[in-house]
């Protein structure tokens, strides 16, 4: 048996989320990071509603941040020969396609957010029937929607010239972010591994949530030639070794969407606990066991991870909201009443709920996800006054973050159970103020672990056990909680002011070709589509309110 140093045997971790890149370096035994490396990310939109990113770009990131990381070993006198194993986290449903010859990109990578193909997706509903749509549903767990990586898949092998010939070629290779990343660390076009995991694979809407294989009726509905996807693995596995740079030759031996390993980092390993990761969304998953548990209000059914290629299959209930840490965002670069999205914190802190000038905030600019998928919303702000002033609108935007994560855990309490709890990480988690208004709004305690990085460590999780070098029970992190502080009457009242709100953001985005669309009664309702594009004020508005409440 090998001897290790002090910290003993050593998983890295390549968290690849939508706006940046790390790599961690945690010590099996502790869970502690010992250092990393991040580098953030492009994103670009070459039409309203297209959203883009750089395979290349994600590529280097990735190899920069493990470099980098390495380097930061070796000054902190630790050797890096005792990283025995790396996990990979990624954001889902990100669509990449590229040469297997070549290794290059056939087209920029179509990012989860994008909304291109609204169009195939109504086009679906009108021509393939209910009982078809509803089967698609069944078999994968996830509604017809812009959302996921099959009609983002779909649109390039019917858009893209490249793709089409690749395909005749026999030269196409396709898959989320993971994909992209294991056959290109793994030796690319010189013998890279072509693979995925089951959680990954959950998310594009081609897999039998039951066999965990690539379901032919599903690739028959959608059009996909089953030669161009890479094969489906358990979570906890190895996958290939590291074919260049520091760390040559270490196993890949985890991979877990960013969702479920956020799950796994958050130690939700039992029936009935819920995680929320606030990003750029707020995406809370509901842990169900072994049982595939089909949801009846607006939820998603996905793989929460399985570990190893023997050991059944774990599933959870999760609810998407769309728009979060993107609505601070939008009130620093669109309206400018931020200077820095991290002010939020001080100026939501400068106002309560209910004085004279709150307003009620709606950020529905791509239409509303779980549990309403109403593609016809756009974003409203209510109850505007004279007295109305910046810090009401970044707490209205915080309030609003909290609404949506609510309406999704009431919809977990009629599917499941009623929350007991909410684990809570992601970058948005560190703002004191909206988790203590999470757990008003909730009515139940908000745990923050102190330690951030549960993606990260999720994925490090998964490769350390599949290693058996990772225990196999750990303690519960040290961690922040934020217990409700106001009545179930005034909880009621918001929540009845929220949905008065959320009843005047639905019905701006009907298109005529849409009210023509097959009854509501016909096909489950969670088969809404998603919007065409994103929604933004018009300019004039644009200039009044950044005038009236800049901070």
């Amino acid at each position: 048996m090998r001897e290790f140093g002090t910290f003993g045997p050593l998983i890295g971790a390549i968290d690849e989320g939508t706006s940046n890149v790390k790599f961690l370096v945690f010590a099996a035994n502790t869970s502690e990071v010992l250092t990393y490396h991040q580098v953030s990310l492009k994103r670009f939109s070459p039409q309203e509603g297209w959203v883009e990113q750089d395979a290349l770009e994600i590529l280097s990131a990735v190899l920069e941040c493990i470099e980098v990381t390495v380097d930061n070993l070796r000054k902190l006198d630790i050797n890096p020969e005792d990283v025995v194993g790396i996990g990979i986290t990624n954001q889902r449903e990100t669509t990449i396609v590229w040469n297997s010859s070549t290794g290059e990109p056939l087209y920029s990578a179509i990012v989860w957010l994008d909304v291109r193909t609204s169009k195939i997706v109504d086009d679906l509903i009108k021509t393939k029937g209910a009982q078809s749509i509803n089967a698609v549903s069944q078999t994968s767990g996830l509604p017809l929607s812009t959302y996921f990586s099959s009609v983002k898949l779909k649109w390039l092998l019917q858009n893209v010239t490249a793709v089409k010939q690749a395909v005749a070629d026999g030269e196409c290779m396709a898959g989320t972010v993971d994909s992209w990343l294991i056959w290109n660390l793994t030796g690319g076009s010189r013998g890279g591994i072509h693979a995925t995991d089951v959680t990954n694979a959950s998310r594009t809407q081609l897999m039998s949530l039951k066999t965990l294989q690539w379901d032919k009726g599903l690739l028959r509905f959608f059009d996909i030639p089953v030669q161009i996807l890479p094969k489906i693995k358990s979570s906890a596995e190895i996958y290939g070794y590291i074919s260049t740079g520091s760390l040559l030759g270490t196993p890949i031996a985890g991979c877990l969407g960013d969702q479920q390993a956020a799950l796994v980092g958050q130690n939700c390993m039992n029936f009935g606990q819920v995680k929320c990761t606030y990003g750029t969304g707020c995406f809370l998953l509901y842990n169900t066991g072994e049982s595939i548990v089909r949801s009846q209000n607006g939820l998603l059914t996905t793989v929460a991870y399985k570990l190893g290629p023997n050991v059944p299959p774990v599933y959870a209930l999760e609810g998407s909201v769309a728009i979060a840490g993107d609505t601070l965002q939008w009130l620093q670069d669109s309206l400018e009443i931020l200077d820095d999205v991290s002010d939020t914190e001080f100026y939501a802190s400068q106002v309560a709920d209910n004085e004279e000038g709150s307003i009620c905030f709606v950020p529905a600019f791509n239409g509303l996800y779980s549990p309403h998928w109403r593609k016809d919303a756009r974003g409203v702000m209510c109850g505007i006054s004279s007295k109305t002033r910046g810090p009401h609108v970044v707490r209205a935007a915080l309030a609003a973050v909290c609404e949506q994560v609510r309406a999704v855990g009431g919809a977990m309490a009629a599917d499941a159970a009623p929350l007991r709890r909410l684990l809570a990480d992601g970058g948005m988690a560190q703002n004191a103020p909206l988790m203590q208004m999470q757990a008003d709004t909730l009515g139940v305690p908000v745990i923050r672990p102190l330690m951030m990085e549960s993606t990260a460590l999720g994925a490090a999780i998964v490769a350390g056990r599949a290693l058996r070098v990772w225990p196999a029970s750990t303690p519960s992190p040290p961690a922040d909680t934020f217990l409700p502080s106001i009545s179930n009457e005034e909880r009621e009242i918001r929540r009845e002011r929220w949905e008065s709100a959320l009843e005047r953001c639905l019905g701006w985005a009907i298109e005529d070709d849409e009210k023509t669309e097959i009854k509501s009664d016909e096909i489950d309702y969670t088969t809404k589509v998603l919007p065409s594009g994103l929604f933004f004020f018009g300019t004039a508005l644009l200039v009044i309110l950044a005038d009236k409440f800049k901070i």
